[in-house]
């Protein structure tokens, strides 16, 4: 009778050791399918959030225009209306007139502009300079010139590809100077018609129109094909638009049949009134501490961003510190790292870790709305970002950690619960930290408190 008890008792916990192992294993598989896939998510949370490939749209001797594209992954909630193009030019070159269907938020990174467009039928001109903001509404002509000797021209600029624009994930130039290449939005309309409406023979129209063929940006000098651009920039403004309106007006004389399949440019041309820049570097922190400092511009600060509908911010942090964990509730935000190197992170809204990556000068950013996301800059110098909002109105971020943020707003009975602690033990972590917005390195705080806290 014992010998049976005993090989019962024996059975029993092998039995029980089958089944933790097999429990065991089963967790074991459950914690690496986790893991698997939150992988796999970071994997693709960089493919969708950091934006390395540039793609070239413009590219002469005269330098470039490139672009790149908002992320977007089809039958995915998650898609961007907003490209970002950098533009390159060399000393004494000009991007020659055109207009897009789309809003342009420019931004000066290095050097010094000239910029010229139509408003109210008068040509508007503005001198740019480093850290300079302007804006240039869709249909609305325009012209960039550099003229400083020996420094290249560079400016950051936001494409809208949803409101105005024709179609999405695109934008669309219209070149009213060209020739051969680009080619003149006047060379499509019948060559009798034109010569009537410009008033000029159709042999002077043809060499008018085929005389340039150096690309979108050209060097003002050097090249009989840029003879008449040289010219252009040299005039004074009533006669800049007087060229410009003798391109572009000819739809007035047109017969009425003529006038079903002809687009008038001039109402195209018109804008509100020109604005001057508002230059980002020169405005006061909207948030600053020993860890960093922040600016933000809407259109309450710099009403043309009305027009665009973007908001326009630029962040500075020291090495270690961090933008506190937060949200944007009401826009899509844009980053390129300007300065530095640091992290982006980037939570998903199941709690889990979709981006950690570190990023370079250069890198271009975004995440989308409702995304808890941080940017923390490396322990070897400052990290430095500019950028671009969906929304010219004032964006309230919410932030998740720190002395102004929602655990502070929220603590209390309920919020304790939703954690499982008491009340006391909620209280001392939400005032565990001392700064807000932008916080230390862990080197620069406390040492780790929380292992003796109660959170009873």
């Amino acid at each position: 009778m014992g010998n049976k008890r005993t090989l019962l008792l024996l059975l029993l916990i092998l039995f029980s050791a089958l089944v933790a192992s097999v429990s065991g294993y089963e967790d074991e598989g459950r914690m690496r399918e986790r893991e698997e896939e939150e992988s796999e998510q970071k994997t693709q949370g960089e493919k969708w959030f950091l934006l390395r490939q540039l793609h070239d749209v413009v590219k002469t001797d005269a330098v470039s225009m490139r672009l790149v594209k908002g992320g977007y992954r089809r039958g995915s909630f998650l898609h961007s209306p907003m490209h970002i193009g950098f533009i390159s030019m060399e000393p004494n070159s000009l991007f020659i007139p055109q207009y897009l269907d789309s809003d342009l938020v420019l931004f000066v990174h290095h050097g010094e502009a000239r910029v010229g467009h139509i408003n109210k039928d008068e040509l508007a001109e503005r001198s740019l300079k480093h850290g300079d903001v302007y804006t240039i509404p869709a249909g609305s002509a325009f012209y960039l010139e550099n003229r400083v000797e020996n420094q290249r021209l560079r400016i950051i600029c936001s494409i809208d590809i949803t409101s105005k624009s024709m179609g999405w994930h695109a934008f669309q130039s219209f070149f009213i100077g060209g020739g051969t290449y680009p080619a003149s939005i006047l060379t499509g309309f019948d060559h009798t018609t034109l010569s009537t409406a410009l008033n000029v023979s159709t042999s002077e129209l043809s060499t008018f129109l085929t005389r340039q063929s150096s690309g979108p940006i050209v060097h003002l000098s050097g090249s009989h094909h840029t003879d008449i651009w040289t010219k252009f920039v040299a005039q004074e403004l009533h006669k800049k638009l007087a060229h410009l309106k003798r391109i572009v007006n000819f739809k007035e004389e047109a017969s009425p049949k003529e006038e079903e399949y002809t687009w008038s440019l001039r109402n195209i041309l018109v804008s509100h009134k020109a604005p001057s820049a508002y230059n980002l570097y020169n405005r006061k922190p909207d948030f600053k501490n020993d860890y960093g400092w922040s600016k933000k511009l809407d259109e309450f600060d710099y009403s043309p961003l009305q027009q665009s509908g973007n908001g326009v911010y630029l962040v500075n942090l020291s090495p270690g510190s961090m933008v506190a964990p937060h949200v944007n509730p009401t826009a899509i935000e844009y980053g390129v790292v300007l300065k530095g190197t640091g992290k982006i992170q980037i939570v998903y809204p199941n709690g889990t870790l979709v981006m950690n990556v570190r990023v370079r000068e250069g890198d271009f950013f975004w995440v989308p709305r409702y995304f808890p996301f941080c940017q923390i800059a490396s322990t070897n110098g400052p990290f430095e970002f500019f950028g671009f909002t969906t929304s010219a109105r004032r964006n309230h971020q919410q932030f998740l950690v720190g002395k102004n943020s929602l655990m502070q707003s929220l603590r209390g009975t309920e919020f304790a619960a939703a954690f499982g602690i008491g009340e006391k033990g909620l209280k001392r972590i939400t005032n565990a930290q001392h700064e807000q917005v932008i916080l230390p390195s862990s080197s620069a705080t406390p040492g780790d408190n929380a292992q003796f806290m109660n959170f009873d």
